[in-house]
Order: C-alpha cells, then sequence, then structure tokens
C-alpha cells in the first residue's frame, strides 16, 4: 500500500498511518463483505475507533480531541477506507459536525458536546441537503422561525449519513424563508421533540452506511443551539465542506488502493493460457494504469493537506483532489472487477464491493461536476 508520496509525512503520521491501516485490516475489512449483505453498521468497530481516538480526530486537544492537522486527517481517511469506506463515510461525517460546533460553538456548547463526542457517542450527522437541493442548498425550505426562548426548526433533510445513529445533528434552515442569504447553522439534540428519522435508504453500495431522510416538525431549540450568526451558515458550511472534500478525496484513494491491491494479488496467482495473466501485455498494462490513478490521486491529497496546514486557500486544490480521485477510484475498481473475470462479479469477492463503493464518492460532498465548476471558476472568474 505505501508508495514514494509517503516519504514527505513525518515519523508520527506514518505511525499513525500504520497502526489505522492495521486496524482496518484486521477489525474493518473481515466483516465488510457481511456487513454490506446485512446493511448493518459496526458499532463494535465504531467503539474500537474512539478508543483509537478517531472519533474526536478534528476536535481541539483542549476538549480532549486528537486535534489533527489535514494531513493526518487525510491519511486517517484513506487508511480506514482501505478497510471499508461505509464505517470511513461514517466516520468523516462524525467529523463534520464535530467541526462545525469546534469553528461556530460558543465555549458553553463546545465543552457540552465535543467531550462526549471525542469518545464516539453522541455520534454526529451533518444536515443540508433536502429532497429538492442537493447541489444548490441556497434552495433549500427548512426554516428556523424565531421564537421568544430561541427557534423553531421545520423542514426535511435527505441523504444524511449516520440518522438513525446520530445523537446531534447539525441543520442549515433559512430564518427568512425568502431569503437566500438567511442560511443559518444549529445544533439539533436528537432526543428533542420534533425530530423524527426516516425510512432507511436501501443503496447501490455504502450499504453498511445508514442514509436516511430527516424531518424537523417544529423543533425548538434554545438560542445558544443557533451556531452561526444568522445568514452565515452557508459560508460555514462551505469552509467545513472544504476540508470534508480532503476526506473524501482520501477516502477515494483507499478504496482504489485496497482494490489496486486485490487486482494484483490475483494476477498473481490467476492462471490463463498455462501462464499467470499477470504475465500478460494487457493486464501488465492495465495495472500500471491503476498504479498510476492511485498515486496521482494521492499525491492531489497530500498536496491540498499541505496547502491547508500551511494556511493557504486550498479550494481549487481540494476540489481538484476530491474530482480526480473520485474518478479515478470508479476507473481502478472497474478494472479491478475486470481483471477478476467472472470472479469479480461475485459478492465473495472484495472487488465486487469497492466497485460499487466507489461510485458514491463522485457524488457526495459535492459531485464532480461541481468540483468542476469550482477549479474553472478559479481560473476563468
Amino acid at each position: 500500500m505505501h508508495t514514494q508520496s509517503e516519504s514527505a509525512l513525518t515519523d508520527e503520521q506514518r505511525a499513525i498511518r500504520d497502526a489505522v491501516e492495521e486496524f482496518a485490516l484486521e477489525e474493518l475489512r473481515p466483516a465488510a463483505q457481511e456487513l454490506d449483505a446485512e446493511e448493518a453498521f459496526p458499532e463494535d468497530a465504531w467503539d474500537d475507533l474512539a478508543e483509537l481516538d478517531l472519533t474526536g480526530l478534528t476536535v481541539p486537544a483542549e476538549y480532549g480531541g486528537f486535534d489533527a492537522d489535514k494531513t493526518t486527517y487525510s491519511v486517517v481517511n484513506e487508511a480506514v477506507a482501505y478497510g471499508h469506506l461505509a464505517v470511513a463515510t461514517a466516520l468523516s461525517v462524525h467529523c463534520l459536525a464535530t467541526s462545525c460546533i469546534a469553528e461556530s460553538g460558543s465555549e458553553d456548547v463546545k465543552a457540552e458536546w465535543l467531550p462526549e463526542m471525542v469518545d464516539g457517542r453522541p455520534v454526529g450527522a451533518f444536515c443540508l441537503s433536502e429532497p429538492n437541493a442537493g447541489s444548490n442548498p441556497a434552495q433549500m425550505t427548512t426554516t428556523a422561525e424565531k421564537t421568544e426562548d430561541g427557534y423553531r426548526i421545520s423542514g426535511e433533510k435527505q441523504w444524511i449519513t449516520n440518522g438513525q445513529r446520530a445523537g446531534v445533528y447539525i441543520v442549515f434552515a433559512k430564518t427568512d424563508p425568502e431569503d437566500r442569504g438567511s442560511i443559518t447553522q444549529f445544533l439539533v439534540p436528537a432526543d428533542y421533540d420534533g425530530v423524527e428519522v426516516g425510512k432507511r435508504e436501501h443503496k447501490l453500495g455504502l450499504r453498511a452506511s445508514d442514509t436516511t431522510g430527516m424531518t424537523f416538525d417544529g423543533v425548538e431549540i434554545p438560542e445558544k443551539y443557533r451556531l452561526t450568526p444568522e445568514g452565515e451558515g452557508l459560508s460555514a458550511a462551505f469552509k467545513i465542506l472544504n476540508g470534508g472534500r480532503l476526506g473524501i478525496a482520501s477516502q477515494a484513494v483507499g478504496v482504489a488502493q485496497a482494490a489496486l491491491d486485490e487486482a494484483v494479488a490475483y494476477a498473481g496467482e490467476r492462471e490463463q493460457f498455462g501462464k499467470s495473466i499477470g504475465d500478460i501485455g494487457s493486464i501488465r498494462q492495465k495495472v500500471a494504469d491503476m498504479a498510476t490513478q492511485v498515486e496521482a490521486s494521492r499525491l492531489l491529497c497530500r498536496e491540498a493537506a499541505r496547502q491547508a496546514d500551511a494556511g493557504e486557500d486550498s479550494r481549487t486544490i481540494a476540489s481538484m483532489a476530491k474530482y480526480f480521485a473520485s474518478e479515478a477510484a470508479v476507473d481502478v475498481t472497474n478494472e479491478a472487477v475486470q481483471i477478476h473475470g467472472g470472479y469479480g462479479y461475485m459478492a465473495e469477492f472484495d472487488v465486487e464491493r469497492f466497485y460499487r463503493d466507489a461510485k458514491i464518492t463522485t457524488i457526495y460532498e459535492g459531485t464532480s461536476e461541481i468540483q468542476k465548476t469550482i477549479i474553472a471558476r478559479s481560473l476563468l472568474d
């Protein structure tokens, strides 16, 4: 799994990568296929992630968190996804929620929620998308009506990772239904009256990760749970999602690397026409292309993380990394299935799941089309 680009890591980052990779291979990968078939999330593995301090990955140290830099965040996401993308996705969304609280919450709200979230419970969820507002969140219809003591949240959200598991939701809503610029970020505890979890969606891939709709039916929250000033929720979301895109790009690298490793191992074992298929020219060319795509994706992630850690504007490079790595993951997992032939189409082989899982990386946290729009805007506008 390790390549030349790993030489840029510090000794501490390599140690973290090795520990998480070992956990992913020993604890996540063996159960992944069964969990995928059962559409069941491994709660015991989640507790193990908490023991490794990974559920506090983006939480400041003063609240007991890991306080990881972006490079470490990228390395961890890649390593967890190398074992099971569904678990990596659940973790990255939990980290989005903790990041929102750490970035925008008052000191009292941070102290109330972050230490427990560092320990893995409550699980966090991020509620931005709606049934009719995906790539364009300004179209959202969820509202936050001002009350004497706080706000009343009403509306529906869609495609919410950790929807069933979450104990706290970060919810984006308009304080003025007619004003696109009034989007504000709120914290909504799961046990408040009016919080309703929708049905669990049955998906092409990522089946072990629960994805639901959410309804907020007149949920009354106190003033302190408004995380951003009114109208500043969307800009706060985009800032958090910039880091989230690096996480998804890194996860795409992890899935692609896993598929490449399986394809290489299979090519060395499988014999056709009296020789290993790894000796066939067309297979060797596929492997070369796959390895190049994986390494190029990883290098884009490393540069995006470096820029972010240096305090530079990393929005464009993060979009490049997310776009390229996710599309590469689809290509690489496709070729891994092809190298496996008929066996690659069977659920008993991990590459079948890699192929189904990889597609979502081109869609969530900004589609490939949205990433290209961001990249082009930085060049042309």
